[in-house]
């Protein structure tokens, strides 16, 4: 009986040193896991990091050729809108004594529905 006690005691403390194995092994397994993430982390913020840095770059040089054509745009239509006025102050002064003539120059006559009442 005594034998078989100090066996029961044996596998006992067997089973004990094997759950003490496992929990540190289920321990390891966890911090491995956990360093595995954190370095995940790092190395998808680097990246990250480094495309956003390549798309700033990019939008730069698009923006900056945009405003190249912004401003032409806007040379253009200035030159064309100074053409416009300086047409329009040509024309001015033509219109103007046209309009003159035609207002000094009166000549009164009776209206064609205008009867005379006798």
């Amino acid at each position: 009986m005594a034998s078989q006690s100090q066996g029961i005691q044996q596998l006992l403390q067997a089973e004990k040193r094997a759950a003490e194995k496992v929990a540190e092994a289920r321990k390891r397994k966890a911090r491995r896991l956990r360093q595995a993430k954190e370095k995940a982390q790092v190395e998808i913020e680097g990246y990250r990091l480094e495309r956003e840095r390549d798309f700033q770059q990019k939008q730069q040089a698009a923006l900056g050729s945009r405003g190249h054509v912004c401003a032409e745009v806007e040379l253009q239509t200035r030159r064309r809108v100074q053409a416009m006025q300086g047409g329009q102050a040509q024309g001015k002064e033509r219109v103007l004594r046209q309009l003159l003539v035609l207002v000094c120059a009166v000549r009164p006559q009776l209206h064609p529905n205008y009867h005379l009442a006798a």
